[in-house]
């Protein structure tokens, strides 16, 4: 059986596109070329991969079983021809790096500006993401290298590198009741006016689980995904938050918002560098690696 790379290629693109024409437009090829593969792939595997329905190129179930695999073998096939033209040398090549939002925002802007006025020759592109994603874009090997904060964790299929400790703090407007509070308790912050972040942001995950720990429930909430409306909301002045301390220095030094530690079980929360084991480090990546290691000490 002939398995190329262009089978399945284009097994990919048409269930991204549904379409023959567009999938020979966008490989340079002629439609009865597209045709003549999907039909060579059905009698190959002896089965049917391929539905007509309303003009439409649909995937059947043994084609999303072949679609999974093909996304995994084309991302290793990319990744292979990239390592190799990239091998031992810093001139040029890209880097795809994949972030969630507080190191994305506060942590890369300064490495990715040295290292990309150091090495104007490499194409670097930045994904952000929620931590979850992250790891999941590593393991399907749709990015390089993975900056996160999150709490401790193991995946078997991955490697990860802590920078440095991103303590999740309690935050309040100053005029807040609790911004002067001797006396902070678990049940007294349960019982204000909360923003959560969105649920699938890892603070969110453990803000939850500070919460099951003690078996509290808020009386109250609003939920948003945008970190920056979540500041804006508690300088309002009615409600708290848990966030990350990197993510509102600059606000606690401007004075617009007082941070308190959480009382209870500490909260363990990292930045850590992620990569995937099965990925080869080039001298690229292992000089990125070093640039953003070198920012943290």
């Amino acid at each position: 059986m002939n398995l190329s790379l262009l089978k399945l290629h284009i097994v990919e693109l048409l269930d991204k596109h549904h379409k023959i024409t567009t999938v020979a437009e966008l490989l340079g090829l002629k439609q009865p070329t597209i045709t003549f593969h999907m039909r060579n792939l059905e009698r190959d595997l002896g089965v049917k991969l391929f539905d007509t329905r309303m003009g439409k190129i649909i995937l059947t179930d043994a084609g999303h079983a072949l679609l999974h695999y093909a996304g995994k073998i084309n991302a290793l096939a990319a990744e292979a021809e990239r390592v190799v033209c990239e091998f031992d040398t810093l001139q040029r090549g890209s880097i795809r790096i994949g972030a969630s939002y507080v190191p994305a925002t506060y942590v890369l802007p300064a490495v990715l500006h040295r290292f990309a006025r150091e090495h104007p020759g490499i194409h670097i592109a930045l994904s952000v993401k929620t931590a979850p994603v992250i790891k999941d874009m590593l393991a399907r090997h749709e990015i390089d290298l993975g900056v996160i904060s999150t709490e401790p964790f193991q995946v078997p299929t991955l490697v990860s590198e802590s920078l440095g400790e991103d303590e999740l703090v309690l935050i309040c407007a100053p005029e807040h009741p609790l911004a002067s509070e001797t006396d902070l308790t678990p049940e007294r912050i349960a019982s204000s006016s909360f923003v959560l972040h969105g649920k699938d942001s890892s603070t969110r995950q453990m803000t939850d689980k500070w919460l099951e720990r003690g078996g509290r429930r808020l009386p109250s909430y609003l939920e948003l995904d945008s970190l920056e409306a979540i500041k804006q909301a508690v300088m309002l002045g009615e409600h708290v938050s848990f966030v990350s301390r990197i993510a509102v220095q600059s606000e606690v030094e401007r004075g617009m918002l007082v941070i308190r530690p959480i009382p209870g079980q500490r909260v363990e929360r990292y930045i850590y560098m992620v990569s995937n084991k099965d990925r080869h480090r080039s001298a690229l990546i292992r000089q990125f690696a070093e640039y953003l290691s070198g920012n943290q000490e």
